[in-house]
């Protein structure tokens, strides 16, 4: 899929540098960062489905353990 990205000049500088200092493309980060905003996304959801899992099962324990 190709499409076009306007990015701030300072996002670009930034980029820039770090593309140079690694030695990959501005493109090769751009792809990494989505990838690792997708997984944290992923991450966050089993997280937040545990976190309900156990608050819906298990509430009442750990309501009476923080009273203690």
């Amino acid at each position: 899929m190709a499409m076009t990205l306007r990015l701030p000049e300072d996002v670009e500088k930034e980029l820039d540098a770090i593309a140079a200092a690694d030695g990959v493309s501005k493109h090769s980060l751009l792809v990494e960062g989505a990838r690792v905003l997708v997984e944290q996304r992923k991450r966050r959801a089993l997280i937040d489905e545990a976190v309900d899992y156990v608050d819906q099962h298990h509430g009442d324990v750990i309501d009476r353990l923080s009273k203690t």
